[in-house]
């Protein structure tokens, strides 16, 4: 869990109130915070959820509770500065660190307690969603020290400046984020005196050594330029000329990373703790030049920090349910603005919804369970009278789970062994080893294949063979038939689990559905074997079941069918194509089927 140590005293400047040690302990606590003890300087030291990483410093703990005593409501968002500066990306950037971010905060007052804060924030946010400075690292400047450049085609050394990204650079301030040799240009790190190249920092400074391993086998080493040379050499160490000191009060931000999204948050909580400490924030733009690699979602010119709002909608219904007690819509909406978030109420026939609006920096919020969580934070979960519930406590089975044991226990009469397989795999065998193209987000579904749903990612995966959810069954059980193709037939297989895709229209932006999914692998297996199993599994049901001809490229052209339910297509049978069994050395026919569950209630 994270830890945070807070100086009380800047605690009382940044919100205003005059309160004891012990107070602040108390109001912590009800936010989530709990006391851990006192540092060797005094501070105090507080743990907290790793979900609420804009807490990782004393100006969002601070921010905290200026909502919490009511001195601030609703969303607050920086003003911003056009733009002065520009971070030119060159395609010489390694491939494996192709994307930046930044920022410009002019009037800072940092003093020694406000650069405490913003090293502990820096160091923090790279263990976190940083990764360890592998997913995203922060080089803060001052920017006194930065001399932009206008590049020209003749000073560019990759030549890739057209004419007019020339005349714009001519008219801002631009510094450039490009590739270096390791034994190339030199220049002097923090806590060193003489000029070291790239490799050189990587051999003999000491945090050069703590994080070679970040570039490690790279044929160029990332790497940030100004007029005067290179001044920043991420994720590994910035230069002395730019060191950020007690005085500085105008200040750069870059950060480079793998993902563009992690690291314009990473920025988004750095510029709300400097705004905090009187700083003006300005825009930096972001030029990916021709054949650099720029992040598909946004594009190749960006205006950042990315300070945009996000929606999600709670119910009415939900909150009071979870919460066990009941509120006014206005009482409501109060305590929304109370925990940082601004919300407006619709009356719907059946329900109340409300739409709240999100900060930038609040990259926790992920579910209406989180909105819910914000909701009792504000009221004071303190406040909540423990109450017995007003119905039998005796447990049972959901009617989702009775529904799903009836279907095993249905198939596994038809001969077929019950699977239950991970429920994340990877593209490949997700989409490409079964002859699937992945439909993009937001792509009209309404033709697509089964399975060809977009995915929904994994952000850090721990192996590269669990990449995402999958958005399909059919795959899983194919590979344990790639894994048993030592063993005798037939084998006959099925599972009844769990799949998810993206889908931008969902609260969670991920929509999730149980399907019904079984193979046949044997020396006769045909369409037709597929389709009466199927058959018998509806009409144990009272599903009324059609197989309307169609067209799926994990199937046999003229052997493949649509499972269609009450009217509602909800699946595939038919036979495998025989690439899908070549790729995986099986040397039998395989029929299968694969259908939603719900289409049986």
């Amino acid at each position: 869990m994270p830890v945070v140590d807070i100086d009380t005293d800047e605690l009382r400047g940044l919100t205003g109130e005059d309160k004891s040690d012990e107070e602040f302990k108390e109001d912590l606590f009800a936010l989530g915070l709990e006391y851990e003890g006192d540092t060797d300087d005094g501070l105090l030291q507080f743990e907290f959820g790793p979900d609420r990483l804009d807490r990782l410093s004393v100006e969002g703990v601070a921010r905290s509770l200026r909502y919490q005593y009511g001195a601030d409501r609703g969303v607050y968002v920086p003003n911003l500065n056009d733009a002065d500066w520009t971070i030119e990306v060159d395609p010489s950037v390694p491939d494996e660190r192709p994307y930046v971010t930044g920022a410009v905060v002019r009037g800072v007052e940092l003093g020694e307690s406000g650069l405490e804060s913003l090293i502990q924030l820096q160091e923090k946010l790279h263990a976190t969603m940083g990764r360890g400075r592998a997913k995203g690292a922060i080089g803060v400047h001052d920017l006194t020290m930065l001399k932009g450049q206008a590049l020209t085609e003749e000073s560019e050394p990759s030549g890739t400046i057209d004419a007019a990204t020339a005349d714009l650079a001519a008219n801002e301030k631009t510094i450039t984020y490009r590739g270096v040799d390791p034994e190339g240009d030199r220049f002097v790190p923090l806590d060193a005196n003489a000029e070291m190249t790239p490799a050189d920092v990587l051999a003999e400074h000491d945090t050069g050594e703590t994080y070679a391993d970040l570039v490690d086998g790279l044929d160029r080493y990332p790497a940030i330029y100004d007029e005067l040379g290179l001044f920043s050499f991420p994720p590994v160490i910035n230069g002395k000329r730019t060191e950020v000191d007690t005085d500085s009060r105008d200040l750069f931000i870059e950060l480079t990373g793998t993902d563009q999204w992690t690291i314009d948050k990473m920025c988004a909580v750095l510029c709300y703790a400097l705004s905090a400490r009187g700083g003006t924030v300005e825009e930096v733009r972001i030029d990916y030049l021709d054949g650099a690699t720029s992040p598909d979602e946004y594009g190749p010119d960006l205006l950042r920090p990315d300070l945009d709002t996000d929606e999600k909608s709670v119910t009415h219904e939900r909150i009071e349910t979870m919460l066990g007690i009941e509120l006014e819509r206005e009482a409501v909406v109060d305590l929304f603005e109370r925990s940082g978030l601004d919300a407006v109420y619709s009356l719907g026939e059946e329900e109340t919804v409300y739409d709240v609006e999100i900060p930038p920096y609040r990259v926790d919020v992920l579910h209406p369970l989180d909105l819910v969580d914000d909701v009792g934070r504000a009221y004071g979960f303190n406040e909540l009278e423990p109450t017995y519930p007003d119905i039998g406590t005796i447990g049972g089975r959901h009617e989702r789970s009775r529904l799903e044991r009836a279907v095993r226990t249905s198939l596994i009469g038809l001969g077929f062994e019950d699977m239950l397989n991970f429920h994340m795999t990877s593209g490949e065998e997700n989409y490409d080893r079964m002859r699937l193209d992945e439909r993009e987000p937001g792509a009209d579904r309404s033709d697509a294949p089964l399975g060809a749903e977009p995915r929904a990612e994994i952000t850090s995966p721990y192996s590269e063979d669990y990449t995402q959810l999958r958005t399909w069954a059919l795959p899983s059980l194919v590979q344990v038939l790639e894994n048993n193709t030592h063993r005798s037939y037939p084998q006959d297989l099925a599972e009844v689990g769990f799949v998810a895709h993206r889908d931008d229209d969902v609260n969670t932006r991920v929509a999730e559905d149980r399907r019904v999914a079984g193979v046949l692998a044997r020396t006769d297996a045909t369409y037709e074997d597929a389709k009466a199993r199927l058959q018998a599994v509806c009409d144990g049901f009272d599903a009324d079941l059609e197989t309307p001809a169609t067209e799926h490229p994990s199937f046999l052209d003229g052997r493949v069918a649509e499972v269609v339910v009450a009217g509602d297509s909800v699946g595939v049978v038919g036979e495998l194509h025989p690439a899908v069994l070549v790729d995986r050395d099986m040397e039998v026919p395989v029929a299968a089927f694969e259908f939603s569950l719900s289409a049986l209630e």
